[in-house]
């Protein structure tokens, strides 16, 4: 029987713990390659020399990757079991790497954060640990992964779960799975395998199969406009359409709206999509959307229930992860990107870098590559945001630097400074 919803997760950890051939496993176990697919993943492998399958040729998309073993980018993968549908995440292990990380997990109901049964838990994966738990990922698996190099033994894996169920109670991870697998030899992957006989808890898959997605708490109507255009179509009347994707609640029509920033009121007249119309459309569906009234609304402002808006902030306190190799200057200007709408901003000082290791907040006038850190951000017009606890979409943002046109960095909004 087909489970209840689509399960998105991602894969993290450090570089070299075995991601990529945990997804080839799960992938080839599951029965879930075509013929062609395994065909060319022999090909690859016999001209690398190796033994066997190379099971993370099956993630490992770009040549780039390939010539130098390792993930650099994000790689999608599909598949599904008689129980239920899935899509994979495949994030980078390396340090250089982990603004793919975050942006693989932004939408992932559970993260697998994998450790390598000889190394022990290392500062990368407890920063992807961090980063699932800012992102608001409900479920977090600890693969404790390469078992086959420790010859199976407890010890190693038991030294690895009490070390890591300490750091995650510390970061407020409530559900928490520590599983003992080999990527390579499929013990505890698919199959239980005959090797971990001493483990009692459920396989990795069986895991994935039966755990319970949690679905994000946002229920308030937002609607970020993306364009303004006329409707053509014969069977509506004449007027302006307002064209986006509903992040988060529903909308009917005759619903009672508030624009914002304006903060004018209407009412929904029509619902409408490419080649039909709606009584009804929620998240994440994109419509198009026909007032009652003729109102001024522009690309980057905001429909919401008047009954629950968000905040019009000109100011937000954030958690930050700094993406760029140069680190944050605040004397310099950058843009700030939210949903449809793009400000500038000025980020002021002092900053609170998080150490990865103890969790313990320091001042600093700076942020470098891939530290995470407590920011207030002064922008130069209004943004229309919700906390990221309470909305993942009108809570979060990128910034950019207007000079390179990079993203340089990804930020969750905490709360609201009233001064």
């Amino acid at each position: 029987m087909m489970a209840d919803g689509l399960l998105r997760f991602t894969t993290a950890g450090s570089v070299d713990d075995g991601k990529s051939t945990l997804i080839g496993r799960l992938l080839h176990d599951s029965r879930s390659l075509f013929d062609d697919q395994l065909s060319a993943a022999e090909k690859r492998s016999r001209g690398r020399g190796a033994a066997g399958m190379d099971l993370a040729s099956f993630t490992d998309g770009l040549i780039a990757e390939r010539e130098q073993g390792i993930t650099i980018d994000v790689a999608y993968r599909y598949f599904a079991t008689p129980a239920r549908k899935f899509i994979i995440a495949d994030t980078p292990g390396h340090e250089q790497y982990t603004r793919n990380m975050a942006t693989g997990a932004s939408t992932a109901q559970l993260a697998i954060v994998l450790v390598d049964a000889r190394h022990g838990v290392r500062p990368q994966s407890r920063r992807h640990a961090l980063i699932a738990k800012l992102l608001g990922i409900p479920h977090v698996v600890v693969a404790v992964n390469k078992m086959d190099l420790v010859d199976y033994a407890p010890e190693p894996f038991d030294a690895i779960r009490s070390e890591f169920a300490a750091f995650a109670t510390r970061l407020g991870i409530r559900d928490l799975h520590v599983i003992p697998l080999s990527a390579l030899n499929g013990d505890m992957v698919v199959e239980r395998g005959t090797r971990l006989s001493w483990y009692q808890g459920p396989a990795l898959l069986q895991l994935l199969e039966t755990i319970e997605p949690v679905p994000h708490a946002a229920s308030q109507f937002r609607f970020p406009v993306q364009l303004v255009n006329r409707t053509q179509r014969p069977d509506m009347p004449v007027g302006r359409g307002y064209m986006g994707r509903i992040e988060s609640g529903a909308v009917a029509v005759g619903d009672p709206l508030v624009a914002l920033p304006s903060g004018l009121r209407t009412t929904v007249a029509a619902i409408v999509t490419a080649d039909d119309t709606l009584e009804r459309a929620h998240a994440p569906q994109s419509v198009t959307l026909l007032l009652a009234d003729e109102i001024d609304i522009s690309r980057g402002d905001l429909l919401a229930h008047p009954d629950g808006v968000p905040r019009i902030a000109d100011a937000i306190d954030a958690t930050l992860c700094w993406m760029d190799e140069t680190p944050l200057d605040p004397r310099r200007k950058y843009l700030v990107k939210h949903t449809t709408r793009t400000v500038t901003a000025l980020f002021r000082t002092p900053f609170e870098r998080m150490d990865i290791a103890t969790l313990d907040h320091h001042r600093t006038d700076t942020l470098q590559l891939n530290d995470i850190g407590r920011v207030r951000v002064r922008l130069q017009q209004p943004l229309l945001a919700d906390p990221y606890g309470a909305n993942r979409v009108t809570g979060s943002f990128i910034v950019i630097d207007p000079a390179s046109n990079n993203t340089i960095a990804a930020g969750m909004i905490e709360c609201f400074p009233q001064d």
